[in-house]
């Protein structure tokens, strides 16, 4: 299958990186190499774009869209959570832009094979990297009661979380859950009858929660918010696009911190622990896309960019 994914907010991304020809910029979600291709438009023979996916499909298709690209490119199998260890081996001390684009791609989604749909009947695996040990098929079979119920709620924001938890778990008992229809099947019996009428697909909201439970989604990115601020020079922009409010709010949190550092008790006239903020915001708030992107790629709809830009250092 053709690896092919539709960048959100495409050219609202590259404009706001203020991209330098000659500068050093990650894609740290490089996918099929959309986001990338538009840095390395901005970029000359001495710039160097570094690619980072988990995905080896998606690092061939993106080493072969972006080859007709005169920049230097170094591609990565890794995750964008690495990227302290990523930049250290290759020597490079600070970067002077970052694109994450946290949406699942839509090979990934739509690929049967890899079982993140609830449209295709397929294996229960949602490994972004296939190397990775953990899938679906093992949380949903391998978790307790509570821990299912935990997920989905939490990671999945679903109201019938526990409900939905028990039946799994009464559907397993008879016979292990191996393909995405099975557990589709056992979600609709699940979700009362009223409750399925109206809003999304009733197993929409499970398939996030595990897909986010098997990649560790969250927890890799409260550790890498953090560490790509870090790595940016002074001027360096990072760019984040979110797809759900989890996600959003743990990028609105990471960057509040850096924003606002200060830790003196709020009822101090003045602030004396010294905390400056190492970072401003380039978008006042998130950017959405636009009307004529949501018609041509209704995947865009829930999706926000926030971009924010290193400080220079005080002496």
């Amino acid at each position: 299958m053709e690896f092919r994914h539709v960048s959100v907010l495409f050219r609202e991304t590259i404009d706001n990186l203020r991209i330098d020809p000659d500068g050093v910029y990650v894609d740290g979600t490089l996918g099929g190499g959309g986001h990338a291709s538009g840095i390395c438009e901005h970029l000359s023979e001495r710039g160097l774009l570094i690619g980072i996916d988990r995905d080896k499909d998606a690092l061939a298709a993106a080493r072969e869209r972006l080859a007709p690209y005169k920049c230097q490119k170094q591609f990565v199998q890794s995750t964008f959570a690495d990227i302290k260890s990523v930049l250290c081996s290759s020597s490079i001390e600070a970067v002077n832009g970052v694109v994450l684009d946290l949406g699942v791609s839509s090979f990934q989604l739509d690929n049967p094979e890899r079982g993140f749909s609830y449209m295709h009947d397929a294996p229960l695996d949602m490994r972004m990297n296939a190397d990775d040990s953990l899938t679906a098929e093992d949380v949903v079979n391998g978790y307790s009661a509570e821990e299912l119920a935990r997920i989905i709620r939490d990671y999945g924001e679903e109201r019938w979380a526990g409900r939905i938890a028990d039946f799994i778990v009464r559907a397993r008992a008879e016979k292990r859950l191996t393909s995405t229809f099975e557990l589709v099947d056992v979600i609709k019996a699940a979700v009362p009858a009223s409750a399925r009428r109206d809003g999304p697909h009733p197993a929409k909201r499970t398939f996030q929660a595990l897909r986010i439970e098997v990649n560790d989604e969250l927890g890799q990115l409260r550790t890498a918010v953090d560490d790509f601020i870090d790595c940016l020079a002074p001027g360096g922009r990072l760019a984040i696009i979110s797809f759900h409010s989890l996600e959003d709010r743990i990028v609105k949190e990471s960057f509040q911190k850096r924003l606002n550092p200060c830790i003196c008790p709020p009822d101090l006239p003045v602030c004396v622990c010294g905390r400056k903020p190492d970072i401003k915001k380039v978008t006042r708030k998130p950017v959405t896309a636009s009307a004529a992107e949501l018609e041509a790629n209704p995947r865009a709809r829930s999706a926000k960019l926030r971009v924010v830009e290193k400080l220079e250092r005080e002496s």
